[in-house]
């Protein structure tokens, strides 16, 4: 493994790369947007600065990582020597289906396909390739370089020997990989998501405010972060398709997005990425409200 391709320079994709660079392997980032590209280095360079701020690495292991990456807008320039693809694309089926398509076609033929996915069947994304045992998930946690754990997801046809292939890399990575079998939400969002949703209910219920709700589930649960800020955190539309891939796959109205999370991502109030979600994140707010998240 020498040679990883990461498919997205989004929120995740980048931190992947990031994450792999600076564990000195050979990046190609790729997306077909030259300036998400852009957005994304920017992203890993002041992540880099911040941690050299805190001198957790060297200005020498700083430049190191941006070296090992190198950004296409070429999928098929991009992953023409890759050992191992990333697809961290958005969580959308048809979309991942079409690249793993793609991605059959460009890759050479001991290439590992694996995918991001937070919540999509790995077993349906595998039967459009050619290579079904050659396919898993590596379901990464954000921020990526700080969180600890991947969820490595076999579907029906992964063999073990990719399995075991992937669970060594991602300890090579000083991550924890747990394995999970194929189901909706696997086990992070299928625990994760109704828990939201949930915390979105009450308070279109009018039971208590946001700030109360998540207030109580920091300091009566001991959690690091409120269930309404990590949505804001991970992205509300991202939290609505979650939510929807596991209501269509157990058909149980648990599952069911609140209204008020459709509403709210209709109207294009996505949290942190869009400066509005359950909090401000407008100008002179932003640092203040994602500051909270973490104290």
């Amino acid at each position: 493994m020498k040679n990883i391709a990461v498919i997205g320079a989004g929120t995740m994709g980048n931190g992947i790369a990031h994450t792999f660079a600076q564990f000195d392997y050979k990046v190609q980032l790729i997306d077909i947007s030259q300036n998400s590209l852009d957005k994304g280095m920017a992203t890993i360079t002041k992540n880099l600065d911040r941690m050299v701020a805190k001198e957790k690495i060297s200005e020498e292991d700083k430049a190191r990582t941006l070296n090992n990456i190198t950004t296409y807008t070429n999928l098929e320039e991009g992953v023409e020597y890759a050992s191992l693809v990333v697809e961290a694309a958005t969580e959308n089926l048809d979309l991942k289906l079409n690249i793993f398509r793609e991605l059959e076609k460009f890759c050479p033929d001991d290439t590992i396909l694996a995918s991001n996915t937070s919540s999509i069947s790995i077993t349906q994304i595998a039967a459009v390739t050619s290579r079904p045992e050659m396919v898993i998930g590596m379901h990464f946690m954000n921020p990526v370089p700080i969180m600890k754990l991947v969820e490595i997801i076999k579907g029906y046809n992964t063999s073990s020997e990719t399995y075991s292939t992937v669970k060594e890399l991602s300890e090579k990575l000083n991550k924890v990989p747990v394995e999970v079998n194929d189901y909706p939400g696997f086990v992070a969002n299928r625990i994760l998501m109704p828990m939201i949703n949930e915390a979105i209910e009450t308070l279109y219920n009018g039971v208590a405010g946001v700030k109360e709700i998540d207030t109580v589930m920091k300091l009566g649960m001991a959690h690091p972060m409120g269930p309404l800020q990590l949505a804001d955190f991970i992205g509300l539309d991202v939290c609505l398709s979650i939510l929807r891939v596991m209501n269509d796959g157990f058909k149980n109205p648990k599952y069911a997005p609140c209204p008020l999370l459709v509403n709210m991502v209709m109207a294009g109030k996505l949290g942190i990425k869009s400066g509005e979600g359950f909090y401000d994140y407008s100008e002179g707010r932003r640092a203040e409200n994602v500051a909270k998240m973490f104290s």
